[in-house]
């Protein structure tokens, strides 16, 4: 059995990983995005983040908070498609 803070940083690098491949992905679609597409990922990236700096708020509510509050920006997006 591996040691619970093995498997722990392990998972953290395995999510710091993960991090980087989403900022390279990113870099690459963003000049093809529109200007209009570009300002709602950009509220919406900018919300997620302030969220996250809320020490005092564990990841659960982020999460909830965000389903709640991006709920109808994706919807918007998805129907733009």
């Amino acid at each position: 059995m591996v040691p619970t803070d093995l498997l722990s940083k392990g998972l953290e690098r395995d999510i710091s990983t993960t991090h980087q491949r989403f900022l390279v992905a990113m870099e690459t679609r963003l000049p093809a995005v529109s200007l209009e597409t570009k300002e709602r990922y950009f509220a919406l990236l900018s919300t997620l983040v302030g969220k996250l700096e809320m020490r005092e708020k564990d990841l659960r509510q982020v999460l909830q908070e965000m389903m709640a509050e991006a709920g109808a920006i994706i919807l918007q997006e998805i129907s733009r498609a």
